[in-house]
C-alpha cells in the first residue's frame, strides 16, 4: 500500500496493536502522530525507531476522554502538516470484573476512555476532513463487542458502542467522500492477553477454528488497506480478525 503524502493519527500507539499500526502506516510512506497518554517510554522509543528508519512522525500526549484534549491533538497535527488523512483510534483500556463485583467507576473509566474517546476524536478531525473532502476513519472495536465476553460487561458495551458509531459516522460523513470501518480484533498477542493466566488463555485457544492467536502485524495489515485508497468503497463495516473465533 502506498500512503506517500498522507498524514495519519493513531490514538493509544503506545505497544502492541497501536505500535504495529503506526509502523505500518510510517513504513508505507505516511506521516504519523504517535498519541500517549500514560505510556510515554514506548512511544517515545516507538518515535525514535521510526525516525532512525526515516520516516516523519510527531509524537503528542492527550487525555482523549476530554474533547478538549482530543481537539488540541487534531489541531497540532494539522499545523505541522496541514491535514489529517487517517484517523485510527486504538487506545482503550480494560477493567475486567463480574458484573455484580464491578464499580461505577470501572464501568464510567471504560466507556468514557473506548467509546467517548474514540467519539472524541471522531469530532475532532471531522471538520478538517470534511473540508478536505477526503477521509479515513478506522476504529478498533473488539470481537467482545460482538459476541460478549463474562467478566467484560463494560468493555463490551463500549466496543458494541464503537460499532454503532462506526456505522452512524459512516453514513453521516458518506457525502464528504469520508470513509468509516470498524476492525474487531479476537485474541492478538500483546502484553495486555500475555498476563492472562494460561488457563484462560488456552480455553481461548480451543474455540479459535485457526487454533492460534493473532498477531498484532496482521491487525496492522488490515488497518493499513482500509486506510489506503483501494478500500475506498468499503464503509460502515465490521471486519473481524479473529481466526474464526466469533464467526
Amino acid at each position: 500500500m502506498d500512503l506517500k503524502g498522507k498524514v495519519a493519527l493513531v490514538t493509544g500507539a503506545a505497544g502492541g496493536i497501536g505500535e504495529a499500526i503506526c509502523t505500518a502506516l510510517a513504513r508505507s510512506g505516511a506521516s504519523v502522530l504517535i498519541h500517549y497518554c500514560h505510556s510515554e517510554a514506548p512511544a517515545k522509543a516507538l518515535s525514535d525507531k521510526l525516525r532512525q528508519e526515516g520516516h516523519s512522525c510527531m509524537l503528542y500526549q492527550a487525555d482523549i476522554r476530554s474533547t478538549q484534549a482530543a481537539q488540541a491533538m487534531a489541531d497540532a497535527l494539522i499545523a505541522e502538516y496541514g491535514k489529517i488523512d487517517i484517523l485510527v483510534n486504538n487506545a482503550g483500556i480494560t477493567r475486567d470484573q463480574l458484573l455484580m463485583r464491578m464499580s461505577e467507576a470501572d464501568f464510567d473509566e471504560v466507556i468514557a476512555t473506548n467509546l467517548k474517546g474514540s467519539w472524541n476524536m471522531i469530532k475532532a478531525v471531522s471538520y478538517a476532513m470534511s473540508k478536505a473532502r477526503y477521509g479515513k476513519i478506522i476504529n478498533i472495536s473488539s470481537v467482545a463487542g460482538i459476541a460478549g465476553t463474562p467478566g467484560q460487561s463494560n468493555y463490551a458495551a463500549s466496543k458494541a458502542g464503537i460499532i454503532g458509531l462506526t456505522k452512524s459516522v459512516a453514513r453521516e460523513f458518506a457525502r464528504r467522500n469520508i470513509t468509516c470501518n470498524a476492525v474487531a480484533p479476537g485474541f492478538i498477542e500483546t502484553k495486555m492477553s500475555a498476563v492472562l493466566p494460561e488457563a484462560v488463555r488456552e480455553k481461548y485457544l480451543e474455540q479459535i477454528p485457526l487454533a492460534r492467536y493473532g498477531k498484532p502485524e496482521e491487525v496492522a495489515a488490515l488497518v493499513l488497506y482500509l486506510a489506503s485508497d483501494e478500500a475506498n468503497y468499503i464503509t460502515g463495516q465490521v471486519l473481524q480478525i479473529d481466526g474464526g473465533l466469533a464467526m
